[in-house]
């Protein structure tokens, strides 16, 4: 019974997992997105949605534990027939005078304790099981094998550099890269030199996100290879060589936690006075301040407890005190108003200097401090130059530009057109036209 009912437990136990995965899951859409499901008033969508994932879970459960409740009292039953089976034959021994009453007794107590152990081994089955089942999962994660493998003899940053210590020269050689059948990145060449800030420009969709995430090795190039300071970037350990790059994204995720440990977060050895000098050359110390705790401050989930430009100083200050020799800006300033914008600037001012910086930005005006802008179009350069250069030319760049000039003086248009009709209806007098049916009609 045992053996039968355990591929059973193990088998309803997987299945529980995943179902009560399935559960989390609701919660982990709706609960984050609640201001959301509050705006569309879908409030009893999502109520009905946990229900029947909670209601799937409750009937899986109940199907394991009606196989459990009809195995252990059926352990139980037979453990007690096998006593009486026992008693019975041993009363008729007793009777026949083959043996005595104290080898009965002798073998009754043998005989349950044996089955004691036999009954508490048949309720251990479930335990057992389900912590098989969990093991199952932890095993399937640990044996997944990852996208971006760790080479066999890795390469220790500045071993086969001329300096100590990574310098920061990108040579991007044919390049290719696929997301399944889909082609992003095509035949690209680039090379950076060490210190140089690039722009990186293009509609959306044309394949800037996933350079830099190619060039930060969060996925392998299909085609081609990417050398850092001469060496190919699969040949050095993925830890050792992420430690020498900072990111600051689009929109910055601050973990639950104080802000201290926030900035800290890339050198949690490192001290408060180094903290604090983060904080400083990010334009963050003066809010820091402002908070009840200082710097001992709890940011909430995600950093909720703070706005969006003061998350994105926290995540510069962050970039900084790793002071990393590649610097990756992800559309960090295209989310905040003109004034935080102009701090948040002068802190990437602080933070650019001495490093190869490649910056991602929809506004092209925030790129005018560039050295070079590399212009994408469909996975492809398709042209490199300085901003006087690439406005010269009139080319891919010059029609970008123009488009978001254009696109300027028509918001700035629309705006002063709203405003003057503001103006005239607020001083024009109350006319009372007469009730013809003409006017009616018009």
């Amino acid at each position: 019974m045992i053996h039968n009912v355990r591929d059973r437990l193990r088998t309803g136990f997987e299945k529980i997992d995943r179902i009560w995965s399935e559960v989390t899951n609701v919660l982990a859409d709706t609960i984050p997105g609640i201001r959301v499901v509050k705006a569309f008033a879908q409030e009893r969508r999502e109520a009905q949605r946990f229900r029947v994932a909670n209601q799937h879970n409750l009937i899986v459960n109940d199907r394991l534990n009606k196989t459990w409740s009809l195995f252990t009292p059926t352990v139980s039953l037979l453990t007690e027939i096998g006593l009486l089976v026992v008693w019975a034959f041993g009363i008729w021994l007793v009777s026949q005078h083959q043996i005595t009453v104290g080898v009965l007794t002798a073998f009754i107590a043998y005989i349950g304790r044996f089955y004691t152990r036999l009954d508490s081994m048949s309720r251990i089955v479930s335990v057992t099981q389900k912590a098989a089942a969990g093991a199952k999962r932890i095993f399937d994660i640990l044996d997944h094998v990852s996208n971006v493998p760790e080479p066999d003899q890795p390469v220790k940053i500045g071993d086969e550099s001329s300096l100590q210590g990574m310098r920061g020269r990108i040579e991007i050689s044919g390049i290719g890269f696929r997301y399944g059948t889909r082609s992003v990145i095509r035949d690209l060449n680039l090379s950076i030199k060490p210190g140089e800030m690039i722009g990186l420009v293009g509609h959306s969709g044309s394949g800037k996100s996933t350079l830099v995430n190619l060039i930060c090795r969060f996925y392998d190039v299909t085609e081609g290879s990417i050398h850092v300071d001469g060496t190919d970037i699969r040949r050095f350990g993925v830890a050792d060589y992420r430690r020498h790059i900072g990111l600051v994204l689009q929109e910055p995720f601050l973990f639950f936690g104080t802000v201290a440990e926030n900035i800290a977060y890339g050198r949690p050895d490192t001290t408060r006075a180094e903290i604090v000098a983060a904080a400083r050359a990010a334009h963050a110390h003066e809010f820091i301040l402002r908070l009840a705790q200082g710097y001992d401050s709890l940011v909430g989930e995600r950093g909720q407890g703070l706005s969006g430009g003061e998350r994105q100083r926290i995540s510069i200050a962050r970039a900084l005190l790793i002071d990393p020799r590649i610097l990756i800006l992800d559309e960090a300033t295209s989310s905040v108003d003109t004034e935080t914008e102009t701090e948040i600037q002068k802190a990437l001012d602080n933070l650019v200097q001495g490093r190869t910086t490649i910056a991602i930005a929809h506004r092209l005006s925030t790129l005018r401090k560039a050295d070079r802008l590399v212009v994408m179009d469909r996975g492809e350069v398709v042209e490199v130059g300085p901003h006087d250069e690439l406005m010269a030319r009139q080319g891919a760049y010059w029609r970008l530009y123009e488009a978001q000039l254009r696109r300027a003086d028509i918001e700035e248009g629309g705006q002063d057109e709203q405003d003057e009709g503001l103006e005239a209806a607020t001083a024009a007098p109350l006319v009372h036209l007469p009730q013809t049916r003409e006017h009616e009609s018009t």
